[in-house]
């Protein structure tokens, strides 16, 4: 036993039924159902609301993400008679250099493409890649111009047959053993 103040009361001891310690009711009530009631049904209701949005919001930003990202793909023929609904939508064309186009200024290199019969403009901004010449496939990336009048590429790859290997191959030497094995 401790030594406790007179009308102290021994925390460890059990308490019975009708006990007043220090003025404090301490009969058992009942407790309001978890999550139940109209204020539990309003902050789930809120909580979806919340939710539902946020799902919104990310399908719509994936959406948009997306076809701002897609670069469509027209042939030169395709493009010239879309240029009014292509509008400045960037996308990709597709066409053979016209042989004798071809003029450099030091930032633009001006040249023409043909494909299905019909001819369109291009002016490239930039240094065109090394394999660029007359007579070969390219695709051009950008839009075409506010006037209409030519295409306004920032990019382009050159597309080359399944001979480019036997015909240069000076150029593919030093990549012999890299990439898929040729069997």
């Amino acid at each position: 036993m401790t030594d406790r103040p007179p009308g102290s009361v021994d925390p460890y001891a059990p308490f019975e039924d009708g006990d007043d310690v220090d003025g404090l009711d301490l009969t058992p009530r009942e407790a309001p159902p978890v999550g139940g009631g109209r204020a539990g049904r309003g902050r789930r209701v809120a909580v979806l609301g919340v939710l539902g949005g946020l799902v919104v919001a990310l399908v719509f930003m994936a959406y948009q993400g997306l076809n701002s990202a897609t670069v469509f793909f027209r042939n030169v023929d395709e493009a010239i008679a879309e240029r009014e609904s292509l509008g400045d939508k960037r996308f990709r064309l597709q066409g053979s250099v016209v042989d004798g186009s071809m003029q450099a200024d030091g930032t633009f290199v001006t040249f023409e493409v043909e494909y299905g019969g019909q001819r369109a403009e291009v002016r490239h901004v930039g240094d065109p890649p090394e394999l660029f010449q007359p007579e070969i496939p390219v695709v051009l990336e950008g839009r075409w111009s506010q006037e209409g009048r030519w295409f306004d590429s920032d990019r382009i790859l050159v597309k080359h047959e399944e001979e480019y290997e036997a015909d240069h191959p000076e150029r593919t030497d030093d990549f012999v053993g890299v990439g898929p094995s040729q069997e």
